[in-house]
C-alpha cells in the first residue's frame, strides 16, 4: 500500500496520493411471505487510488493486488489529474490532518461470521411469521438482511497508515394490510455496527408485530386536514427532518453549491431550542466509525448551537476552502468511488419537557409518531411523509390519521420549533447521494407550533 503512493509521487509526478483497500466479506438476503426470494454471500476487495496534480483530482480503482494492474491505475489516476488541471480555474488544496498509524478493532458479542447462514434466515423467518399471524388482514410481510465485516486500509503520501475493522449488521422489514379497499404499509428499519446482538435486543416475536399493529392501526385512520397546525414530531420524524432538511445544507460541498447556510453562517436560523450535531463519535450507533476515508479521526461536529448556525460537515478539500478544520465526513461507498461528504449520526439535542407537557396547550394538531420517506431541496424547502400519527385533541393523542406529510421550508419551520422533550433516540438508515451510505439520526420529541400538513407524501 505504501509503495502505491510512493509510485505516484517519484514516478508519475503526484504532489499528494492516497490509497484505500478493502477485503469485505457481505451477506445479503431477501424473504418475502416465508419463502427466500434472494440470497447471497461473497467477499468484495479492491484498491482506490486518489492522487493529486497540479492542482486536480485524479481517481481510479482496481480489483487486484496484482502489482501491473496497480501501476497502471495509478498512471491513469496521474493522467486524469494532469488532463483535468489545465482546465482547472482554482486549484485544489487540501487542509492539514494530523498523521496517524493506528489499528482499529471490531469487537462484536456476537460475531455474524460465527451464525450460519442458515441461522439468519431462520430468525428472519421468525419475524417474517410473527407478521403474518399477527392479524388476518396483514397480507404480506418481506424482510431485507445485510450484513458487511472485514477489514479497510488507507495510507497516504504524507505518513498517515491506518488499518480499520469494519462491522455493519442490518436489517428493514415491511408489512402491509388491506380490508375492504384500504391499504395500508408499514416499514421498520434495525441497524447496528455492535454485532448480530442486535436481535437479541429486539426479540423476533416483538419486532414483527410491532411492524403488524402499525399497518392494522392505520386501516381504521383517516386522512388529516390539509393546512398549517402545531404538531409533535416524535424522535423518528425529528431525525429524518434534521437529516433531509438540515443535515444535507451542512454538508459543506452542497452549502458550496446552495449558498443558504453558507451566507448565514454565525447567524440565527432557528429558535434558542434548536441545537444540531452530526457525530461519527457514538460507540455502536449505525453511522459511527474511528476514521473516516481520507484519514481523518471522526468529530462531533455542532452544527447549530441555540438557533445559530456554528458549522459545517467537512472534508480536507473544503476545510481549506473555509478555512476551517476537516470534520471527518469524507465516506466512499466502496473502493470504485471517491469520498466524498456524507452525514454520520445527525441528531437534535434534547431538553427538559416531557412528551405531556409537548402536548399541552394544543387545542387540535398532530402527533407524527414515525416516517415513511422524506426528501429536500437545496433552496430550503422539504417534505416528510408519515406513516404512524395520530390527532391531538385537547392536548390528548387521540384518533390515528393515515397518508399524512409534514412540508414548509426549513428555516422558517426552525423558528417555530417551541419546545423540545428530554428524551432522546438514535435510527438507522442509509442515505443516497450518488452512492449509499450508512448513516442513523434521531433527538428527542418536539413541538412545532406551525407547519404545513397534507393528506399524501
Amino acid at each position: 500500500m505504501q509503495k502505491i503512493t510512493t509510485t505516484a509521487a517519484t514516478k508519475f509526478g503526484a504532489n499528494y496520493a492516497e490509497a484505500r483497500a478493502q477485503q469485505l466479506t457481505k451477506t445479503m438476503f431477501t424473504l418475502k411471505e416465508e419463502r427466500v426470494e434472494a440470497a447471497k454471500q461473497g467477499i468484495e476487495s479492491g484498491v482506490a487510488i486518489r492522487v493529486l496534480v497540479n492542482g486536480a483530482w485524479g481517481f481510479a480503482s482496481a480489483g487486484s493486488l496484482d502489482s501491473t494492474i496497480l501501476e497502471e491505475a495509478i498512471s491513469d489516476a496521474c493522467r486524469m489529474a494532469k488532463l483535468v488541471s489545465q482546465r482547472l480555474k482554482t486549484p485544489i488544496k487540501l487542509a492539514s490532518a494530523p498523521i496517524v498509524e493506528d489499528h482499529v478493532s471490531a469487537k462484536p458479542k456476537k460475531n455474524p461470521k460465527d451464525i450460519a447462514m442458515e441461522d439468519k434466515i431462520k430468525n428472519a423467518l421468525d419475524i417474517t411469521k410473527a407478521s403474518l399471524s399477527f392479524d388476518p388482514r396483514i397480507k404480506s410481510c418481506g424482510l431485507d438482511y445485510m450484513d458487511l465485516m472485514g477489514t479497510s486500509f488507507f495510507v497516504n503520501s504524507e505518513g498517515t497508515n491506518i488499518e480499520q475493522d469494519k462491522l455493519y449488521v442490518w436489517a428493514r422489514i415491511t408489512a402491509s394490510a388491506q380490508t375492504e379497499g384500504t391499504f395500508t404499509f408499514s416499514r421498520e428499519e434495525i441497524g447496528s455496527t455492535s454485532g448480530y446482538e442486535l436481535f437479541d435486543t429486539q426479540p423476533s416475536e416483538e419486532l414483527g408485530q410491532k411492524v403488524a399493529q402499525r399497518a392494522i392501526e392505520q386501516i381504521s385512520a383517516k386522512p388529516p386536514k390539509g393546512g398549517k397546525a402545531p404538531v409533535v414530531l416524535g424522535p423518528n420524524v425529528v431525525g429524518v427532518f434534521v437529516h433531509e432538511a438540515f443535515g444535507h445544507l451542512a454538508e459543506a460541498d452542497l452549502a458550496l453549491s446552495s449558498g443558504l447556510l453558507d451566507s448565514n453562517m454565525g447567524k440565527k436560523i432557528g429558535s434558542d431550542l434548536v441545537t444540531f450535531y452530526d457525530d461519527g463519535t457514538i460507540e455502536g450507533a449505525f453511522g459511527a466509525f474511528k476514521y473516516d476515508d481520507e484519514g481523518v479521526a471522526s468529530h462531533k461536529t455542532l452544527l447549530i448551537k441555540d438557533g445559530v448556525v456554528s458549522g459545517l460537515m467537512h472534508n480536507r478539500e473544503t476545510a481549506q476552502k473555509f478555512n476551517t478544520h476537516p470534520t471527518g465526513n469524507a465516506r466512499a461507498e466502496d473502493f470504485r468511488v471517491e469520498p466524498i461528504i456524507r452525514m454520520r449520526c445527525t441528531y437534535m439535542e434534547p431538553k427538559d419537557q416531557t412528551l405531556d407537557e409537548l402536548l399541552e396547550g394544543i387545542k387540535e394538531g398532530y402527533y407524527f409518531k414515525s416516517f415513511r420517506g422524506g426528501q429536500a431541496s437545496l433552496d430550503g424547502t422539504f417534505q416528510v411523509g408519515i406513516q404512524e400519527g395520530y390527532e391531538i385533541k385537547n392536548g390528548e393523542i387521540q384518533t390515528p390519521v393515515r397518508t399524512a406529510s409534514i412540508s414548509g421550508n426549513t428555516l422558517e419551520t426552525l423558528h417555530k420549533v417551541d419546545g423540545v422533550g428530554k428524551d432522546f433516540a438514535l435510527d438507522p438508515g442509509r442515505c443516497g447521494k450518488g452512492q449509499t451510505a450508512f448513516i442513523c439520526d434521531g433527538g428527542p420529541h418536539i413541538r412545532v407550533s406551525e407547519v404545513i400538513v397534507g393528506g399524501s407524501a
